[in-house]
């Protein structure tokens, strides 16, 4: 979901020895983000620089997961212009390719 959001995020995930973890993402634009929790179940200490906020979308997406049971790329309809454009949609929710 958040690959179709922002394109061309690259994404990180380490564990670590003390079940602690660290997931990092960097996008082209110059954006960042790190995030850090000490326990698997613990919300994590995110920190995040650039011209926009990765991690807030990403908190978006789990909220709407979490609600809903489900994402909106789960059944959304496909046009594909003769042009080659593509978009999915699913109700209000509406991305192109």
């Amino acid at each position: 979901m958040l690959q179709l959001q922002l394109p061309g995020i690259e994404h990180r995930h380490r564990w670590h020895e003390d079940r602690s973890h660290t997931v990092w993402m960097t996008h082209p634009d110059g954006s960042w983000v790190r995030a850090h929790a000490t326990d698997p179940r613990e919300p994590a200490t995110v920190y995040q620089g650039g011209p926009r906020r990765l991690w807030d979308p990403l908190e978006d997406i789990l909220d709407r997961l979490n609600w809903m049971g489900e994402l909106p790329v789960y059944g959304a309809r496909v046009t594909i212009t003769p042009d080659g454009e593509t978009t999915l949609t699913r109700g209000p929710w509406r991305v192109g390719l």
